[in-house]
């Protein structure tokens, strides 16, 4: 194991105990404006691919970064304090589906730095912006049988799990992520995978940033997708002591408010995250979904005045009006107290 070094990420805890910061919003959504072709999303380098490559958002970090950068940009330019690396399936089982495993790490590396340029740009000494390392759940899933007749079928193992997710790690790291999110977690399984690679990495490395996790709760059952509740959930991640727990994605603001407030129940010691989605979609909508910036900002704000967050942002569908929108009705309100001390000096 390498001395312990530490990144700018560091300074988040001290951030978060003064005020609510501001994740980005939906990726997917901004990328969907451009009406990208599938010779736009191959570019020159890609363009005798021998698969569909439309729709790989990931893939466009090294075919149009101008898209990407355009994106992240807009993000800050609302008042955003951490963006996402545009790397959600940038691992080698997702881009294995497209034939792109072995780009996966040069996409993780890419990505990092256009956030990274991103967020220097817009940077301050009063308003440090920050880029967080995006690993998603990957399209497998270790807890759950791919065939209704083979309950014990798998489509992945833990080992390939951890091997994608360290590469995926290796390369957010080189290109200058501050933090880590492990993301819209279906599967605890597929998060612990994520954890124990990114624990492999800061033990060889010494290298050690701040983690959010992040699960999602499918539908009113308040259960992730393979079956635990939100409190089962944070008992099976706590031992990676992040430096927040949340929820986001599947549900808009509105049913997520028990879920976040069970998770403060049972998460006192760390901060919590909440980036809802828009809603479901509705083509008789301005924005195409339910929740619009004014719906969902107003929501988000109610969660500050009750106490139960201390990061909030936007997933599936939102927009730019929607991080400024959240910026503007949150700005006037506290953070979440959090007793922090155990936590984090046992990981720092």
């Amino acid at each position: 194991m390498k001395p312990i070094s530490y990144t700018r990420g560091q300074a988040l805890p001290s951030l978060l105990e003064k005020r609510i910061l501001v994740l980005d919003g939906a990726m997917g959504t901004m990328i969907q404006r451009f009406k990208l072709t599938e010779e736009n999303y191959r570019g020159e380098r890609f363009k005798d691919h021998g698969k569909d490559l439309k729709n790989n958002g990931d893939l466009l970090s090294l075919t149009r970064p101008d898209v990407i950068r355009d994106i992240h940009e807009g993000y800050l330019a609302a008042g955003a304090d951490i963006i996402e690396t545009n790397t959600f399936g940038a691992n080698a089982l997702a881009q294995s589906d497209y034939d792109l495993a072995e780009y996966s790490r040069e996409m993780n590396v890419a990505s990092a730095r256009l956030a990274r340029e991103a967020a220097d740009k817009y940077s301050s000494p009063d308003k440090p912006r920050f880029v967080a390392g995006a690993l998603g759940p990957t399209p497998r899933t270790a807890s759950i049988s791919p065939d209704v007749n083979d309950p014990g079928a798998r489509n992945v193992d833990f080992e390939a799990l951890r091997a994608a997710y360290y590469e995926q790690v290796e390369g957010l790291v080189e290109g200058g992520s501050d933090l880590l999110l492990v993301e819209t977690i279906f599967d605890t399984l597929n998060a612990k995978a994520a954890l124990f690679a990114i624990d492999e990495y800061f033990d060889k490395t010494g290298e050690r940033l701040p983690i959010v996790i992040s699960g999602t709760v499918t539908d009113a059952s308040g259960r992730i997708l393979s079956g635990q509740t939100v409190t089962a959930f944070w008992y099976s991640v706590r031992h990676a002591r992040p430096l927040a727990v949340g929820l986001n994605c599947a549900l808009g603001a509105a049913l997520m408010r028990p879920y976040i407030q069970e998770l403060n129940r049972v998460a006192p010691d760390t901060f919590i995250s909440c980036y809802p989605n828009a809603g479901l979609p509705n083509p008789m909508s301005e924005t195409g979904f339910d929740e619009t910036p004014e719906v969902t900002s107003a929501l988000l704000r109610e969660f500050a005045a009750e106490g139960l967050v201390n990061i909030v942002g936007g997933c599936c569908g939102t927009t730019p009006e929607h991080i400024a929108a959240i910026r503007t009705a949150i700005e006037p309100l506290p953070t979440r107290g959090v007793q922090r001390e155990f936590f984090y000096k046992e990981a720092a």
